[in-house]
């Protein structure tokens, strides 16, 4: 009769702390899976600032090189296409998202060979600090992106863990998209004059 008053109370305290566990768990998840949305806002913040300097760079370029209308055209195609694409929790939204930045700063590295053309345009004060404003941009986006991955690997590891998974599959949280590098990085861009 002594063991049975204790099973009660026993199975109330394990109850209790599977509860417990669970919900720090759960916010546990919460938490992570907010930083992962935090360093995805780092980093369309990033590449917003770099929207916005886009046309100031090919306005600049625009006055020394009217001749060169279908690269300016083909920067001012690719900003538009990279601003209407937003990142969403689906891997194939974020993917499209991913292209289109890609397809941007190809677009902009076509935009600086042709500047490199104009030596006047290279002189120029105000093309260099759009230059420079633009590369620091690229730096920026890289380093974003960089935190973005290893908020996501922090987080995948974590939902994807065992007992961790068994409560993301409860809630819903589901494994975070990578950054990763555009097709033909590894190869370097030729440059010819």
């Amino acid at each position: 009769m002594n063991k049975s008053k204790w099973v009660l109370p026993g199975i109330g305290v394990a109850v209790l702390l599977f509860i417990g566990w669970t919900v720090s768990v759960s916010n546990s998840m919460v938490r992570l899976d907010e930083g992962v949305n935090g360093a995805k806002a780092q980093v369309e913040n990033v590449y917003q600032r770099r929207l916005d300097l886009i046309p100031n760079l090919v306005n600049t370029v625009r006055a020394y090189a009217k001749h060169e209308a279908e690269v300016l055209e083909g920067v001012a195609k690719a900003r538009s296409q990279a601003g209407q694409v937003n990142i969403t929790a689906k891997p194939e939204d974020f993917a499209k998202y991913d292209q289109a930045q890609v397809g941007l700063s190809h677009a902009l590295s076509r935009l600086l060979v042709v500047a490199e053309k104009y030596p006047d345009l290279k002189a120029d004060r105000n093309f260099q600090e759009l230059q420079s404003q633009l590369e620091g941009s690229e730096n920026r986006i890289t380093i974003e992106r960089q935190r973005f991955n290893e908020a996501s690997q922090t987080y995948n590891v974590y939902v994807r863990s065992f007992p961790q998974m068994l409560i993301a599959m409860i809630r819903g949280f589901k494994e975070r998209p990578y950054f990763s590098a555009a097709a033909g990085a590894a190869t370097a861009p030729e440059v010819k004059f």
